[in-house]
């Protein structure tokens, strides 16, 4: 959204696969660059996509899995119909193989159907794939269990997942194509527009806002959220460390687009989500 003008932090600097207390501790989000090049996945990607779609299938174990399938005329954006009542796209179950065929036979359809694969856990379907393609979250000692980590995979070609937050710390790693974030603090919820808790086209309520082409006469406070926004743009090998409850907008960029993240906290594991709360 080219009204934002700020731009994430960026540290060149960064340990490759280790990440910093230095970094967690300010509790901000901050591009790490070229964090992951060293991954196999992120070098197959450099030289092809093909290659890359090579590499996902040769460690992948056929489980099924659930993939987000939507018509040209939503140009990648999964929300909601023109009501707000409905999903503008299908999920159906189907094997990873199968959605990455589908991605790579619309390389060269001007204005395709949108594929998506969005947080799928990489241990249950690529068992083997962190072996090769993995970083270390640092976690404090603790007398009690702490939540567990989660590693998830999102596959797909040009998206969009619209403004959200999670609960959880964050780290993103750009592993094939490019991605733009865009980012808000958590106090701009007023501002951002959350829609309903349910249906969600992720779990997570998200800004009615379209940031393409925002209305400011229906979403008015909208133009105070732009003020505080910022911009993360990652190329294949970068990764963003995001902290609980920033609301990001991502944009997948690429014919074909992989991203691995990591979410963590460090409370109690008997816990569980505030999201039951609500």
């Amino acid at each position: 959204m080219s009204s934002i003008a700020a731009k994430t932090n960026t540290i060149t600097d960064c340990l490759n696969g280790v990440l910093e207390e230095r970094i967690l501790s300010e509790k901000k989000p901050v591009i790490l660059k070229g964090f992951i090049n060293h991954w196999k996945l992120v070098e197959e990607g450099l030289t092809s996509d093909d290659r890359a779609i090579q590499y996902l299938k040769s460690h992948y174990n056929g489980r099924p899995s659930v993939a987000c399938i939507g018509p040209p005329e939503i140009q990648g954006r999964f929300f909601y119909d023109a009501v707000g009542t409905e999903l503008n796209f299908d999920t159906q179950q189907t094997t990873i193989d199968a959605v990455l065929d589908l991605v790579q036979a619309s390389f060269t359809d001007q204005n395709p159907s949108s594929y998506y694969i969005a947080s799928n856990v990489i241990d249950t379907h690529f068992p083997d794939l962190r072996k090769e393609n993995d970083v270390v979250i640092p976690r404090p000692d603790s007398d009690y269990p702490l939540e567990d980590l989660r590693v998830g995979i999102w596959i797909g070609n040009r998206t969009t997942a619209c403004c959200h937050y999670d609960a959880s710390d964050n780290l993103a790693c750009c592993v094939v194509g490019k991605r733009r974030f865009t980012l808000f603090p958590p106090d701009q919820i007023e501002n951002l527009y959350p829609g309903p808790l349910t249906p969600t086209p992720g779990g997570q309520a998200l800004s009615m806002v379209d940031f393409d082409n925002p209305d400011l006469t229906q979403h008015p406070k909208f133009a105070e959220a732009i003020k505080h926004g910022q911009i993360a743009e990652l190329e294949a090998g970068d990764a963003l460390y995001l902290p609980s409850m920033w609301w990001h907008q991502v944009e997948a960029q690429n014919p074909f687009n992989v991203l691995v993240n990591y979410w963590w906290s460090n409370s109690a594991k008997h816990m569980g989500s505030a999201m039951n709360v609500l």
